[in-house]
């Protein structure tokens, strides 16, 4: 599933979104000529592009967020971990530290995250 693999473009028009949703379409138009230079047309196809994919709706003009911003991040690093390491956050902390070593701050911002996190 590539739901949650955006380009750079893509992301900076969601970011756009998320920033000022609820937005009706004609606002985006004019953001999305300011921030990135966009004609109509690019801003109403990119649109439609992440609406099929789910992320956000254009309802009568306005277009509103499926998935937040936060939820967004969660899938694309579950997806990354799939991808890249078998679902395993062990083994990308591994290879995560093999060249970078965690500061006292980080160890314990992880140890708390397992603590609250942890199955019981």
């Amino acid at each position: 599933m590539k739901q949650f693999k955006l380009g750079e473009m893509e992301m900076a028009f969601a970011e756009i979104i998320w920033d000022n949703a609820p937005v009706t379409s004609g606002e985006l138009v004019k953001l999305c000529e300011e921030k990135l230079e966009w004609k109509k047309s690019t801003t109403y196809t990119m649109l439609k592009r992440l609406c099929q994919r789910e992320i956000f709706e254009n309802d009568g003009g306005t277009v509103k967020v499926l998935i937040s911003k936060d939820e967004f991040k969660a899938a694309q690093s579950e997806e990354f971990l799939d991808e890249h390491f078998s679902g395993s956050l062990p083994m990308f902390l591994t290879a995560f530290t093999k060249h970078k070593k965690l500061s006292a701050k980080e160890i314990e911002e992880i140890k708390n995250l397992i603590d609250n996190y942890k199955e019981d």
